[in-house]
């Protein structure tokens, strides 16, 4: 059974940083993608960081390109979500999800994912 197990959210002022994390077990084999999603209140879930290949090519939100970096340690089998200069608008229940590939690629949208995390708050305020 797949599980994935968010951590670090927390409340923050604008201009902080949080670190998120996210454990994976259970995956079937070695080879699946993860990536992080976003949802806020009224919002629909929108993909934050996600990786678009196994190489591990990553694209990110036009809004939070240069203030967050996805990285996966794979020994642990953790994804990691830094997360810098935080602003109000950056606040949301944050999801990770995994998917297995097809051939090279990841899942492209939210609706491909398998698998997903019950989710871990950051709320920015002003």
């Amino acid at each position: 059974q797949v599980q994935l197990v968010e951590s670090g959210g927390g409340s923050v002022q604008a201009g902080g940083s949080l670190r998120l994390s996210c454990v994976a077990s259970g995956y079937p084999d070695s080879r699946y993608c993860m990536s992080w999603f976003r949802q806020a209140p009224g919002k629909e879930r929108e993909g934050v960081a996600v990786i678009i290949d196994t190489v591990g090519t990553t694209t990110y939100a036009d809004s939070v390109k240069g203030r967050f970096t996805i990285s996966k340690d794979h020994g642990k089998n953790t994804l990691y979500l830094q997360m810098n200069s935080l602003k109000p608008d950056d606040t949301a229940v944050y999801y990770c999800a995994a998917g297995s590939p097809y051939r090279n690629y990841c899942p492209a949208t939210r609706y491909e994912y398998s698998y997903w995390g019950q989710g871990t708050q950051v709320t920015v305020s002003s």
